[in-house]
């Protein structure tokens, strides 16, 4: 399968660079005349599939926008009834499917987040703060005298300096291969997924082409991408481990039971019990598994985090999932400053996860993982159990260890994410930005 890279957004493909700093900024169009212009000024610096010699390919600018955002552009009714209805919806809307209730419910989601003010998203990535200034100066000037269109949220980002997450596991290891894309998997056992999982105007996984919005100008080579605003909750978290643990060991081992590796990133299926930092730091060996020798759980539990989000070859043996329906491109990103090591009270400074999904399939991929995996437990065979992490447990979740002679059962899970915020957003390729940008409706 040969791919357009030229016409397909680098940030779609391509991993961030590691280390990495960031931002996201989001605007509300006015004047669609303006609108239109800005997505002339931003054109030139968007990155390809295939960054030209002019521009690293570790410092890019993507851009996005949500249903709102392409009405508001003038997008003809034809074309927006073409996208996909959760596209149409927006995420606030799907809250409640979405398992967003309680705290984590639009009504307490950080303004103007899921509201139909947010049109553009604009993500920028770079290796260090220099080159990111250099960046989002070029973005910048693509808005500067344009009164028609406004930044209304900017979130910065960056890589902790211990390169983990703010619950301190090493991140953004299991991403699938896209064929034709020329990006190797990060699991050399897994063949690489179809491109029209992931952009649209290519066969996926069933042999079919994804629906596609039109024209195709417009909706070719595009791509669907999901943008939530996670908290965590790591004071909660410490001190949830600490209560259930008997010493230090056995809050690191219960801690990396919950995710399904350890801190280091080594996952479970291939070490057990105990973490080999080697293991987790050698990219051709710490996503090398199956886990297929394991389907009750004794080395990685069937609820764990990373196995619920991708549970491999766990159920082959049910005929009516197809895993590789569900394989997803994840862009998580940490925002906020770490919570000093030991501290188990929460200090009031918000930190968490900037998680972004890009798929050609918002409900059978995002929203299925979401609500069917990490939201339920009926496929493990656990109907009362969510994920134990990420999970929108209200303090009587529960999670099953297996072990002998006799499981461990940890009960009330209290919530260690809280959403903040999110939108649904579509990436055009670069011929479909360059026609919102020609739009003279």
């Amino acid at each position: 399968m040969s791919l357009e890279l030229d016409d397909i957004q680098g940030g779609v493909l391509h991993e961030r660079p590691s280390p990495y700093v960031g931002a996201y900024l989001l605007l509300r169009i006015d004047d669609r005349w303006a609108g239109r212009e800005l997505v002339r000024r931003l054109h030139p610096i968007v990155n390809s599939g295939r960054p030209s010699s002019d521009q690293a390919p570790e410092a890019w600018i993507t851009v996005a926008f949500t249903y709102q955002g392409l009405k508001a552009l003038g997008v003809p009714q034809g074309s927006l009834d073409s996208f996909a209805p959760e596209f149409r919806q927006g995420m606030a809307a799907r809250a409640a499917e979405l398992g967003d209730v309680g705290e984590s419910s639009p009504a307490a989601w950080e303004k103007p987040l899921g509201s139909p003010h947010v049109h553009v998203a604009v993500a920028a990535l770079s290796p260090d703060a220099a080159r990111l200034q250099a960046v989002l100066e070029r973005a910048r000037r693509a808005d500067q005298e344009l009164p028609g269109v406004e930044v209304i949220w900017r979130q910065d980002c960056y890589q902790l300096p211990t390169g983990r997450t703010s619950f301190g596991f090493k991140d953004g290891i299991g991403q699938p291969a896209v064929e034709g894309s020329g990006v190797r998997a990060s699991n050399p056992r897994e063949r690489p997924i179809k491109a029209g999982e992931f952009v649209l105007g290519y066969p996926d996984e069933t042999g079919s082409l994804p629906p596609m919005p039109t024209p195709e100008v417009l909706g070719r080579n595009g791509t669907y991408v999901v943008l939530r605003k996670l908290r965590t909750r790591v004071a909660a978290y410490r001190r949830y481990l600490r209560a259930k643990a008997s010493g230090r060991e056995e809050e690191i081992l219960l801690g990396a039971k919950m995710v399904g590796r350890w801190q280091s990133g080594a996952p479970l299926a291939l070490s057990p019990d105990r973490n080999d930092p080697e293991l987790g730091a050698d990219p051709a060996r710490n996503n090398d598994f199956f886990y297929g020798d394991d389907l009750r759980g004794f080395k990685c539990p069937a609820g764990a985090h990373a196995r619920r989000a991708n549970p491999r070859d766990a159920l082959d043996h049910e005929m009516s999932v197809d895993v590789r329906l569900h394989r997803i491109i994840r862009r998580g990103t940490s925002y906020g400053p770490v919570l000093p090591e030991g501290v188990l009270e929460d200090d009031g400074v918000d930190r968490g996860i900037i998680f972004i999904f890009a798929g050609a399939h918002l409900k059978r991929q995002f929203e299925f993982v979401k609500t069917q995996w990490l939201n339920d437990g009926i496929f493990i065979g656990a109907p009362g159990e969510k994920d134990p992490l990420v999970g929108p447990n209200d303090g009587s979740g529960v999670f099953t260890i297996p072990q002998r002679p006799i499981r461990r059962r940890m009960q009330s899970l209290p919530p260690f994410v809280v959403t903040r915020g999110g939108e649904y957003f579509f990436a055009p390729g670069m011929r479909g930005l360059r026609w919102l940008a020609d739009l003279e409706t």
